[in-house]
């Protein structure tokens, strides 16, 4: 049986900064941004900004050692920022990814790369799936790591390619050469109310996930949300053997089931996670009811579901739910103990969006160490199951087999995440 207080957790920060860390004491290093517009509030302009004024930690403005000195802007829409950012700060806007890294000369001249393939203008595919360049862009990164003989750290915004073939290729290809990669959500860094980790080695029956957004898009975001918490089960991860996705009256039904076993998920895993929320809709005139089961089907006009099974046996729900919730909360049913836990993903608002202040700061820690916080497996999952769910939806809601996504990896004991 674990108690509250194992539950909960050291409540010391896991952002705390080393001496190698601090800007004062840490040598500048040079970083390249490649990325698809630069605009507000885009995550070039969200991300990269970062490392030109700095962002808070720990209550104090933290100026990063990494300088931006150098990037490839793919897109230039209307309300571009990058070149307004580029006289501003006096870094070059380079014409080519490889100039970008080599900085105008012949050999790569930086310490690190963020590569950054989100929002722009960019065809989608029958399925819906927008077709980021984020694989092509990391081909050119390796070709210039490859002809100059040396590589860098590379963080990768988001999930890693809309194609599975392309992300397990991205994963293999910097275990081969040996440099280090970070990729994924801001989900996994930010508060947790109530701040707490899931305990090391813990014997997780059931999890889900209720959040907003849309497919292709926040889906990544809530199943990051899930990874991050249940990758520290006992025996670490194992992969996930399949994964069923629905959409709209399929959802309603599956909700009466009343069990996973059944075809649907734990509802005291949905209750849960709307009593973490801090957006859960009222009717007018009312405050802080639970909604009705009719209630929900009104304000949710297409609600989406993707529930999966790991390798081990483990059960998980993903649910957005646009209208019923505007925040990310998250549930989990731990053996022997008869009530589910629950926290909310705290995400503060733009501008000051400082939960991916601690994204970037954790992409520093890899530049500054040469070692990733955290494995990119984590990241290699998702972005399988992204992929998986939207090809589910596409044909019809038909459960998929899964098992290229025999995915095995430890995590670490530290679970950075803001605290303080």
């Amino acid at each position: 049986m674990i108690d509250r207080r194992t539950f909960l957790g050291a409540l010391g920060s896991s952002l705390a900064i080393s001496p190698l860390l601090r800007g004062e004491a840490a040598k500048p290093r040079r970083l390249a941004m490649v990325t698809t517009e630069w605009r507000y509030p885009s995550h070039a302009w969200h991300m990269g900004e970062r490392f030109l004024v700095g962002y808070p930690v720990e209550g104090r403005w933290h100026r990063s050692p990494l300088e931006l000195v150098s990037t490839y802007v793919d897109q230039f829409p209307d309300n571009d920022l990058s070149r307004a950012r580029s006289r501003e700060f006096g870094f070059p806007i380079y014409p080519t990814i490889a100039e970008s890294l080599r900085r105008g000369g012949d050999k790569l001249d930086v310490d690190g790369v963020l590569l950054i393939g989100e929002h722009g203008r960019y065809p989608r595919n029958e399925l819906g799936q927008t077709l980021y360049p984020r694989y092509e862009f990391f081909k050119e990164i390796v070709e210039v790591f490859k002809q100059d003989g040396r590589s860098v750290p590379v963080f990768n915004d988001k999930h890693l390619s809309w194609k599975w073939e392309w992300s397990k290729e991205m994963v293999d290809t910097a275990h081969a050469m040996g440099f280090p990669f970070l990729a994924g959500s801001s989900l996994p860094v930010t508060w947790r109310i109530p701040s707490f980790e899931m305990p090391y080695g813990a014997e997780i029956e059931e999890v889900m996930c209720v959040s907003i957004g849309g497919v292709d898009s926040y889906d990544f975001h809530a199943l990051e949300t899930i990874q991050c918490m249940v990758e520290r089960r006992r025996g670490g991860e194992t992969g996930v053997d399949w994964l069923h996705a629905m959409r709209g009256e399929p959802v309603w039904e599956a909700m009466g089931k009343g069990s996973f076993d059944g075809g649907g998920w734990d509802p005291q895993l949905f209750s849960a996670c709307l009593c973490r929320s801090l957006t859960l809709t009222q009717a007018k005139t009312v405050n802080h009811r639970y909604p009705t089961p009719e209630q929900i089907r009104q304000w949710v006009e297409k609600p989406v579901v993707y529930r999966y099974q790991h390798t081990d046996g483990l059960k998980a729900t993903m649910m957005l739910m646009n209208g019923l919730v505007d925040d990310f909360t998250f549930a989990v049913r731990l053996k022997g103990r008869p009530e589910p836990l629950s926290t909310l993903f705290y995400l503060s608002p733009v501008p000051n969006v400082v939960f991916i202040a601690a994204l970037m700061h954790k992409v520093e820690e890899m530049i500054l160490t040469g070692k990733a916080p955290y494995p990119v497996e984590r990241t290699l999952l998702t972005s399988g199951l992204v992929t998986a769910g939207v090809h589910s939806l596409g044909q019809g809601g038909k459960r998929l087999e899964t098992p290229h996504l025999g995915i095995r990896y430890q995590a670490p004991r530290e679970s950075h995440f803001l605290r303080s």
